[in-house]
């Protein structure tokens, strides 16, 4: 059974960092594209980030996290990053990463979580407050 568990969400105030991981036990994991979402209480889910298959191409980035969030993929830990600095409150959400297999075409401005994903993660808490 296929799994994605993402992990290192937490409290932190407004200014500093995380970074989230997402760790697929589906092989090849170069075979997917990966993205992350998130989700606010009370909001929609949204695209945040997206990386392409092999971490040589452009990677799509929301404009609200623009500059301040960096992805990045190891594929031989089977494992995504999201790096998130500068962080402010507005960011807190459950962040989700789903996995999509040979769709680097979707990984631009039209990132949406209404299609269907091959697998979701169970997210992980990111609260920013002082």
């Amino acid at each position: 059974q296929v799994q994605l568990v993402e992990s290192g969400g937490d409290l932190v105030q407004p200014g500093g960092s995380l970074r989230l991981s997402c760790k697929a036990s589906v092989v090849p994991f170069y075979y997917y594209t990966v993205f992350w979402f998130r989700q606010a209480p009370g909001k929609e889910r949204e695209g945040v980030s997206c990386i392409r298959r092999i971490d040589d191409g452009p990677k799509y980035y929301a404009k609200s996290v623009k500059g301040r969030f960096t992805i990045s993929r190891d594929n031989a830990k089977n494992t995504v990053y999201l790096q998130m600095d500068s962080l402010k409150p507005e960011d807190t959400a459950v962040y989700y990463c789903a996995i999509r297999r040979n769709s680097d075409d979707m990984c631009n401005d039209r990132l949406s979580p209404l299609i269907e994903y091959d697998y979701w993660g169970q997210g992980t808490q990111v609260t920013v407050s002082s």
